[in-house]
């Protein structure tokens, strides 16, 4: 085992990388629940859609681990899900089963532009001041998530600011809802404020960053996983944690099964692929909404590796290196890249929308997983989990948010890096970072420090250092973000 994933080289150890397996599960199991109420909503049966992301999250993760040698976990991704349900399937009119095959086609399309070198020569073109930004952009966009998970945020949105509930426009005459209220959009109006600490989640999840702290400071080996497992223990008592007959049974393998029938190879089928393309009217939009899936995805991945590998040193000199100059899949970038790209595939396959490396895996690395051990952990945890959902299912938000907290602490410190008294590096540096974390997207942030990136050197009279990879991707998120604007 040491000799096959260089366990001493990497200065891990057993013991060190199945923590670190368990700690980034725990950090991203969340999605074993999450997607298929989402993907539901699109008319897909639930519990197959729950069978499907378990199956698709373990094959890829373990391709990751086995091929790429690398602690990087990947699931169906939270936005590109409700991108599949809300944009696709609500607003443009599309059957779930046609969603599927364009999520099929854009894993096809990653893998031809893995294959063909175009993602490895999209992270040379990124320059290194806003490689830091993005690392610690990252950082702002995972503690975001804990801040949320731990219930520590209210919102506040005024009347005018209402925008659509339940996709229909807000109107303040409307009484009731039919069937109640979904889905809320706002505008700017909406005011975040930090809650009064009545609420045992808030209370918990409080008590569980304390303790996590504590013992990350004492450098107590596995404090982020004993901090979940602590918070989980004291949320019990608390009833936050319900341990029912009701909740164990609320998820039953058998069901999933019978139901996965239904999603699997859907997407080939008469009301998936074969009609996708038998209305030549629509054959535009549906090639823009392949587009969409799958720039969102690539970059989405490309800001996971830079942003994580880096700074833990699991992506070394030697292997950007390598990533330049190499030919084939010569080193671990160039296989995570592959390992990444085929998810998506499996993912359409057996039912569910574009499987992406997750960012979570930062919460492992952060507990010293440097290897792809730790991927095949994970992977194998997913497929217990099958069998364990209720178990698995226990572990509350309020458990899980500490270690997503200080994940992103740890991960703000490549902001060092970054020359904050030169305007021409601290702008683009600005934008990627905070836009990543505000608009809880990634490929949202460097889409953004991409696009300032170019204007600042264009005034400066500088665009002979914007690499022509760079004026691409820009002028590609520009026509992406024209696009949705009108779809």
């Amino acid at each position: 085992m040491d000799k096959f994933f260089k366990l001493k080289e990497n200065g891990t150890t057993v013991s060190t990388e199945i923590l670190a397996g368990f700690t980034t599960f725990f950090a991203m199991a969340y999605i074993i629940f999450v997607n298929p109420s989402i993907l539901a909503l699109s008319g897909m049966p639930s519990q197959a859609v729950f069978l499907a992301t378990i199956i698709s999250a373990a094959i890829s993760t373990l391709v990751m681990g086995l091929y790429a040698n690398v602690p990087y976990a990947l699931a169906p991704g939270m936005g590109l899900n409700a991108f599949f349900t809300f944009t696709v399937v609500f607003q443009l009119g599309f059957s779930w089963q046609q969603a599927l095959a364009m999520v099929f086609l854009c894993g096809i399309v990653n893998v031809l532009i893995t294959v063909t070198r175009v993602r490895k020569m999209i992270i040379k073109s990124i320059p290194e001041s806003l490689q830091h930004a993005i690392s610690g952009g990252i950082g702002i966009f995972i503690a975001y998530i804990g801040l949320k998970n731990a219930g520590w945020l209210h919102f506040t949105s005024d009347a005018s600011s209402m925008i659509s509930i339940n996709g229909a426009p807000y109107d303040a005459a409307q009484a009731a809802y039919e069937g109640g209220v979904g889905t809320v959009i706002t505008g700017g109006g909406i005011v975040p404020a930090l809650v009064n600490f009545t609420q045992p989640d808030a209370l918990l999840a409080l008590f569980g960053v304390i303790l996590t702290i504590v013992l990350m400071v004492k450098n107590v080996r596995g404090a982020i996983m004993i901090g979940i497992i602590a918070t989980t223990l004291v949320g019990i008592p608390m009833n936050v944690v319900q341990v029912s007959s009701e909740v164990m049974a609320a998820n039953s393998l058998g069901a999933a099964i019978d139901e996965l029938g239904v999603t699997f190879g859907a997407a080939f089928g008469s009301e998936g692929l074969l009609s996708l393309f038998s209305d030549a009217s629509r054959l535009p939009l549906v090639l823009m909404t392949i587009f969409a899936f799958s720039l969102s995805d690539t970059f989405d991945t490309i800001g996971t590796f830079i942003g994580t590998g880096r700074r833990s040193g699991i992506f070394s000199y030697d292997d950007e290196k390598a990533l330049e100059e190499g030919q084939g899949f010569s080193s671990k970038m160039d296989k995570a890249l592959f390992a990444d790209s085929i998810g998506t595939i499996f993912g359409s396959i057996f039912g569910t929308s574009n499987t992406t490396t997750f960012v979570e895996s930062a919460a492992g690395i952060g507990s010293g997983g440097r290897t792809g051990l730790t991927a095949v952990v994970v992977a194998g945890l997913f497929i217990v989990s099958a069998f364990f959902a209720p178990l698995i299912g226990i572990v509350p938000a309020a458990a899980t948010a500490p270690s997503l907290i200080i994940v992103g602490v740890l991960m703000m410190s490549s902001f060092k890096d970054i020359n904050w008294t030169d305007l021409e590096e601290a702008i683009p540096a600005f934008f990627a970072s905070v836009f990543m974390g505000l608009t809880y997207n990634i490929s949202t942030g460097i889409a953004a420090g991409f696009i300032f990136f170019v204007i600042v050197k264009v005034t400066l009279g500088k665009t002979r250092e914007i690499h022509p990879i760079l004026w691409g991707s820009t002028a590609l998120f520009l026509v992406n973000y024209v696009i949705m604007a009108f779809i």
